[in-house]
């Protein structure tokens, strides 16, 4: 593969559908844009249109730490479920029977709440390759419900994604149910070129570009989580429960980001990522492993419903989850600002809860804050 046609493969944007009705791009690391074509309007003319904003005043808009809850204090602050071997929740934990260690240090807990209720911001991100051609009208189905289920007015706030390989934010951040509820009658199938149904292409079909043809037959995967916790999670509103759900096989084909870069990234986004594992069994079916993986590393689960009826069920494991949740925090005995990752353990100490072998859901660490922080971009205050 020439130099060239690999650097054009690695050029990246999102296309974003603001509520105000402009379009701006957001880059993917250290890569430069080009104006190729999107779903919504050529990249080129959006970038034209929206220039970078400038940098925020520091003394208007404080600095975010990287903890669970930003919050101008010292603590880290984490959350976590807790369910008995038969799956169903227990939320009747109490401060003392539990212990949090940092990088295997015990740690003194400041603050312990249950069933805490905070406002939502939730990404749903769609994959439209070809490989989710049958299973796609059922997973919009199903992602309606959540979140006609989940928002509350006034309260939660909802994004939706579709990815091939580019990403489209088909509807920023809102609180209207009506423009999430529209945004996902939008996503649709993008086949590539020559695509004639079933799984199969077929030549003589000349594409638009063969930039275009290539994003079109593949998959970013972790691209589509990437940029949307970086520039997405970004601009969510203070102090909520930052949420991915990720609706794909798992199969990645063209990410120029690789899932460790993914994790770290919605990791340093405080967002916990919650993945459906759905796809076409004829199309070769479901990546479970790095579904797993991604979902373990932030805090989140993976599902892997096999029909429509489990699949509604995985979006409503998924409301309880955000809905049933605890939130320990500490502050930490190392209190060096060097960016290091920290590894966090979460115990139970009573003995007879101890006997029941409870499984405590929560991210296993967090990036500490460094003595001069990258600049945040902008967040909203919602609504």
């Amino acid at each position: 593969m020439s130099t060239n046609v690999r650097t054009s493969r690695l050029l990246f944007g999102i296309t974003a559908a603001l509520l105000s009705g402009s379009f701006l791009v957001f880059s993917m690391p250290a890569r430069t844009q080009t104006p190729e074509t999107s779903r919504t309007r050529r990249v080129g003319e959006a970038a034209t249109a929206s220039p970078t904003p400038p940098p925020a005043d520091p003394k208007q808009d404080p600095q975010d730490s990287d903890e669970v809850v930003r919050v101008e204090t010292n603590l880290t602050s984490i959350f976590f479920t807790a369910a008995d071997s038969s799956k169903r929740f227990i939320n009747n934990l109490k401060k003392q029977d539990i212990r949090i260690l940092e990088d295997g240090q015990p740690q003194e807990i400041f603050t312990f709440q249950q069933n805490l209720d905070l406002p939502l911001s939730i990404a749903i991100l769609i994959d439209t390759s070809r490989s989710e051609e049958r299973t796609l009208p059922d997973e919009k189905a199903a992602a309606r419900a959540f979140v006609e289920a989940v928002m509350r007015p006034d309260k939660d706030e909802a994004a939706i994604v579709s990815f091939t390989g580019e990403v489209t934010l088909e509807q920023g951040f809102t609180g209207n149910l009506e423009r999430v509820r529209r945004a996902i009658d939008r996503v649709e199938f993008v086949p590539p070129s020559g695509y004639i149904g079933g799984g199969v292409v077929v030549g003589g079909t000349p594409p638009i570009s063969d930039t275009n043809q290539m994003l079109a037959g593949s998959t970013a995967i972790w691209d589509a989580v990437w940029a949307s916790s970086n520039e997405l999670m970004s601009i969510s509103a203070d102090h909520t429960r930052r949420t991915i759900i990720l609706l794909t096989d798992g199969e990645d084909t063209s990410s120029q980001v690789k899932m460790h870069e993914a994790i770290e990234r919605a990791q340093k986004a405080d967002a916990l990522i919650y993945a459906i594992g759905i796809g076409d069994s004829y199309q070769g079916g479901v990546d479970t492993g790095k579904l797993q993986k991604i979902t373990e590393q932030t805090g989140g689960r993976a599902y892997f419903p096999h029909n429509e009826s489990e699949l509604r069920s995985a979006f409503a494991q998924i409301q309880r989850d955000l809905r049933e949740q605890y939130l320990v925090a500490y502050s930490p005995q190392n209190k060096a600002r060097d960016g290091s990752y920290r590894r966090i353990q979460i115990e139970i100490v009573e003995p007879e809860l101890r006997k029941q072998k409870l499984k405590l859901n929560y991210r296993p660490g967090y990036f500490a804050k460094t003595a001069e922080p990258e600049s945040p971009a902008k967040r909203r205050t919602y609504p």
